[in-house]
């Protein structure tokens, strides 16, 4: 199973079992958890593979605070969808340089594909679309360590509540997104360990019987049409990098 927490930055993370596994495809392995009793890093906890998104709500503040394009978060969604698509702008968001799978320090934020008719809702719609597209980039590396087609996405985080980001992000990914009734799950999992430690719950089946889903977003975007997408970005990130010479 796999997750992916929506916030400043993006954060997914991978259930390996019990066994870490190493990354061929530039993920960090970590400890997921480690149930009442154990000692950290013996075999009885959890492992994960884990892949970062430096900027992801952080963008929509630049939007915000930056440039003034909005007043607040919440605004970017309607104004994204004032228009149908993005008109081939692609923002790459690498304010401070490029988390998974790139790891590039020296890349820098970039716009491409401005023309005369570019809006302030398509800069907006492309931020969304940058959020959407780098997780679907360390979605693609988990598939590939893993060795197994991953069959949906679950979600969460503050960014996770924008229902046209979630549909992207189904759209890019090509599987379903799937968000819970209480986005807050990071918290929201630490109370839980700390409720299975002290006796509170008694299992791990108590606590995935209180898990209740909110809404699953299914992808609508044909495959050809999702591949050229992802070709595009996977181009205008490739201008992003190298930007500040070592």
């Amino acid at each position: 199973m796999a997750k992916n927490t929506y916030g400043t930055g993006c954060f997914m993370l991978l259930n390996t079992g019990s066994t870490p596994v190493s990354s061929h495809h530039q993920l960090l392995s970590t400890v997921a958890w480690v149930g009442p009793g154990h000692r950290p890093l013996r075999a009885q906890a959890c492992y994960a593979l884990e892949g970062s998104v430096f900027v992801a709500g952080a963008a929509v503040q630049w939007l915000r605070d930056g440039l003034g394009i909005i007043e607040s978060a919440e605004q970017v969604q309607a104004l994204a969808q004032r228009v149908p698509d993005t008109q081939d702008l692609y923002l790459v968001p690498a304010f401070a340089g490029l988390g998974t799978p790139d790891w590039d320090g020296y890349a820098r934020g970039a716009m491409v594909g401005i023309t005369r008719g570019t809006t302030r809702a398509h800069i907006a719609r492309a931020v969304l679309e940058s959020i959407a597209l780098q997780s679907a980039d360390v979605f693609g590396a988990m598939s590939g360590d893993s060795g197994i087609a991953l069959k949906e996405l679950r979600v969460d985080g503050g960014a996770s509540r924008n229902d046209l980001l979630m549909q992207m992000q189904a759209d890019f990914l090509g599987v379903p997104v799937v968000r819970p009734r209480v986005t807050e799950t990071t918290a929201l999992g630490a109370a839980y360990l700390a409720g299975l430690a002290s006796g509170f719950w008694a299992g791990a089946d108590e606590l995935a019987a209180q898990w209740v889903m909110d809404r699953r977003f299914e992808p609508a975007l044909a495959q050809d049409e999702r591949m050229h997408k992802r070709g595009r970005w996977r181009q205008a990130v490739q201008r992003a990098k190298g930007w500040v010479n070592p």
